[in-house]
């Protein structure tokens, strides 16, 4: 007896066995969202070009750009109007009234008005260039005041030069045009060309003098090299290119000693040093003219 058997059922098909990797694509995506630089760039980077976006669309019609232009103008205008920011005085020390005259005149806007309108650096520059002006301070002070601090140039010696009679400092610097001479006659002169650019040496062989200062009515400048001083009594030392003020300190130990300047002789000659003369009196009439120069 033969035994039946069921019939095999076909085995089912097993699915196939998935890749654990990741694929490329998703491997570079996940190695760029773990780079830091991506990460920040992605948080604001994508916000500001959305704002940038937005902000363009905004302002792409005409209209919308000039009526932003004018509202940021008055809220300017707003803000530099205040009190607080606006100056109403002008406080000018160390100027002599002439000077703090012409400062005030040179002021380029009408007070008041705000400090963010002044140009201080602009209006110190202006004040320099006044002659008798030798430096400038300016600030803004509370209440409102732009204090001017300026220390003008002290004038200390007369130049008789082709422009009139000019009062220079220390440094040989216009300080003004002097238009009486016994305005300042406590003030030596020079004459001469190129003596204003000798102003420091002037001094100092009028330093020398001595006894003798009393006598002395001006120095002329000679060939723009060296000095002629002119005395009273129309006597005149001339002095050496080299060494002038030693020059000088000689002829006055010896008017102390000898009464030099006190006798009859009208030039001191000192310009070889080995070799000094003396030319009395009316033996050539010589530098009248500029004597009469350095002594108007």
């Amino acid at each position: 007896m033969r035994t039946l058997r069921a019939p095999r059922r076909p085995a089912a098909p097993t699915a196939p066995r998935r890749d654990p990797a990741p694929s490329r694509l998703a491997f570079r995506a996940e190695r760029l969202w773990l780079t830091p630089g991506f990460r920040r760039a992605l948080r604001l980077g994508l916000p500001l070009l959305l704002v940038t976006g937005l902000a363009g669309g905004y302002l792409a019609d005409g209209g919308r750009r000039a009526a932003l232009q004018a509202d940021l103008a008055d809220l300017r205008l707003s803000v530099e109007n205040r009190p607080e920011f606006m100056v109403g005085l002008m406080a000018i020390d160390g100027a002599s009234p002439p000077v703090a005259r012409a400062i005030r005149k040179m002021l380029p806007v009408t007070l008041p008005v705000s400090s963010f309108r002044l140009d201080l650096p602009a209006f110190r520059a202006a004040i320099e260039q006044i002659d008798a002006v030798a430096s400038a301070d300016l600030q803004v002070r509370k209440g409102g005041v732009l204090q001017v601090v300026v220390r003008e140039r002290v004038p200390v010696i007369l130049w008789r030069g082709r422009a009139g009679l000019e009062m220079l400092d220390a440094t040989g610097h216009r300080v003004a045009t002097l238009l009486d001479r016994t305005a300042r006659g406590d003030l030596p002169v020079i004459a001469g060309v190129g003596a204003d650019q000798a102003v420091g040496e002037a001094l100092e062989v009028l330093a020398a003098a001595g006894p003798v200062t009393p006598r002395i009515r001006g120095l002329v400048r000679m060939g723009e090299r060296r000095w002629d001083v002119v005395l009273d009594r129309d006597q005149r030392i001339l002095l050496p290119e080299e060494r002038p003020v030693a020059a000088m300190q000689r002829v006055a130990a010896l008017d102390q000693a000898e009464d030099l300047l006190g006798r009859d002789i009208a030039v001191v000659d000192l310009r070889n040093e080995m070799r000094p003369t003396i030319r009395l009196a009316g033996t050539e009439a010589m530098g009248t003219a500029d004597s009469e120069v350095v002594g108007q």
